[in-house]
């Protein structure tokens, strides 16, 4: 069994759409297991990595976002009311946090931007390549901005969440490994 430790005490600031949370987090063994799982999920993501002008699917962007509520679902599942227990003093504890990443960091993006894009998927004419209509969607830039105003938000959920395990960063930690070698 791999022991995961962490600091006693982690401080959460996350700017959401709709949502301040700010405060203090004390996570407990199970908390700080959960929170290297979803590390581990928001790191390896769209989520988290700069979507370039004219790289990759907004669909797979989506999808991609889509399938951290799952994730997240099976995450507190796992390790059940522990992750949730009420905290003293207004501390925040991972089920909370993990709630508040999917219904006011995500499910907002989703639930605009999923049935727009698909009702623009829907017009896509014979032979016509996914990528080429994409591009050609009036819409598609104005995407791309929610799409990286989310990831601002799920980087600072990914940092939290490696704060609370104590590991560092892997988002900083890989973009500096990356950036010795260019």
């Amino acid at each position: 069994m791999v022991r995961v430790r962490g600091p006693k005490s982690v401080q959460v600031g996350l700017n959401l759409y709709f949502l301040q949370i700010s405060g203090t987090w004390e996570p407990n063994e199970d908390e700080r297991k959960a929170a290297w799982e979803l590390h581990v999920e928001l790191v390896t993501r769209i989520a988290v990595v700069p979507l370039g002008a004219d790289d990759g699917l907004l669909r797979e962007a989506l999808s991609s976002l889509y399938t951290l509520f799952a994730t997240t679902r099976e995450i507190l599942r796992k390790y059940g009311p522990d992750v949730a227990e009420p905290k003293p003093d207004g501390q925040y504890n991972f089920g909370v946090l993990a709630v508040a990443m999917l219904n006011y960091a995500l499910r907002p993006v989703l639930a605009r931007w999923h049935p727009a894009l698909e009702e623009w998927e829907a017009a896509r004419l014979p032979g016509r390549s996914r990528g080429e209509h994409e591009v050609a969607w009036d819409r598609a830039q104005e995407l791309r901005g929610a799409l990286d105003d989310v990831r601002t938000a799920m980087t600072e959920y990914a940092r939290v969440m490696a704060d609370a395990c104590g590991v560092p960063d892997l988002i900083s930690a890989t973009q500096l490994a990356v950036g010795e070698r260019a």
